[in-house]
């Protein structure tokens, strides 16, 4: 019993000391992101790694590529009428994202139907007015 307290006592001090301190995240300048395109999200599931934008020229379809999926009514800066793997400026969240953009210009139905086909039937989503 005495070693088994002599163990524990050490190990419960080196435990108690660690902390966890968030690492500061590099200044994004937002100079360079708000020259690009904007979009709104109006849907975004956490059990779906696809979201839709709204832009002036339609909806685009983005499949989230290793992080956390925007929320709803997010603002998201960058390229988002053409294919492919890109980086985008959440400014809600203040963060940056890696999406890869399935399809854009689309309508409403278009897109939800696109998400909805890639994610089953149990993506849900209210359209945004």
């Amino acid at each position: 019993m005495k070693k088994l307290f002599l163990l524990i006592l050490p190990v419960t001090f080196l435990i108690a000391s660690c902390s966890k301190n968030d690492v500061p995240l590099p200044p994004i300048d937002e100079s360079v992101w708000l020259t690009k395109e904007r979009g709104i999200v109006v849907a975004s599931d956490f059990s779906c790694d696809y979201f839709v934008i709204q832009t002036n020229r339609g909806y685009t379809v983005l499949r989230n590529w290793g992080g956390i999926s925007p929320f709803s009514g997010s603002i998201i800066y960058g390229d988002l009428s053409s294919w492919g793997l890109k980086t985008f400026y959440n400014r809600s969240e203040g963060r940056l994202i890696n999406a890869d953009v399935r399809d854009y210009w689309m309508s409403y139905f278009q897109a939800m139907d696109q998400v909805q086909w890639s994610c089953g039937n149990g993506f849900s989503s209210q359209k945004a007015n």
